[in-house]
């Protein structure tokens, strides 16, 4: 799944927070504190660079998940587990000249070459947990644990090559990790909330690649 897979997946997303708006009366009470449906969408702060290439500012990335919620007390606590997909993407001056090295090595791109975008990206199918607390006011707080297993991985350049424009796509990356966990937490008021993700895991796998990780900041929309 790739980043425009994503995008239609969030656009689905919102028609079903569009529709739960009009349609509220529709959808009892019990099926909304039993399940939840969202997406987040974000930037990736990318850790550990290598000294030699730079990531772009805004590095944007989704997720999107679905999420079964088991009240532990009466009004404000509830443990909700799920399923979801993440899509992390890394922009910058660099490219992987041989996905398939042992190690993995990001090369810049000279100064004097003419490109459009280069990055790296991967995508995760994902294991969300999560402890809700909910108060009277509406507002929110989630605090939880994010396992992914990584199913797609890629890099991406667009820009000169000996002169003439290329689009270059490369799949499965080697020597990343399987698995990715990290730490999760939102806050907000009703289907709005802020969104952080600390990715605790590497990317690659140790000796096998730079040892980079990302932290994801954006917002959450979560239509019921």
């Amino acid at each position: 799944m790739d980043m425009k897979n994503i995008q239609v997946l969030l656009v689905f997303v919102l028609l079903i927070t569009f529709s739960a708006n009009i349609n509220a009366q529709m959808i009892s009470e019990s099926a909304k504190k039993k399940v939840t449906v969202g997406a987040d969408v974000f930037t990736d702060i990318w850790m550990n660079v290598p000294s030699d290439i730079s990531t772009r500012t805004i590095n944007q990335g989704a997720n999107v998940f679905i999420m079964y919620n088991l009240a532990l007390s009466e009004k404000v606590t509830t443990f909700a587990v799920g399923l979801g997909f993440s899509n992390h993407n890394m922009y910058g001056d660099f490219t992987i000249e041989d996905i398939k090295a042992d190690p993995i090595v990001f090369v810049p791109i000279p100064s004097n070459v003419v490109y459009q975008r280069s990055k790296m990206a991967y995508t995760s199918l994902d294991l969300p947990v999560e402890l809700k607390f909910r108060f009277d006011n509406d507002v929110k707080i989630g605090l939880g644990f994010k396992l992914g297993w990584i199913i797609d991985s890629k890099t991406k350049y667009v820009g000169d090559i000996d002169g003439t424009e290329h689009k270059i796509k490369d799949i499965k990356i080697e020597n990343m990790q399987t698995f990715n966990y990290g730490a999760t937490f939102r806050i907000g008021y009703k289907f709005f909330n802020l969104f952080a993700n600390y990715q605790i895991s590497k990317v690659f796998e140790d000796g096998k690649g730079p040892d980079i990780y990302p932290i994801s900041v954006g917002i959450t929309i979560t239509p019921f």
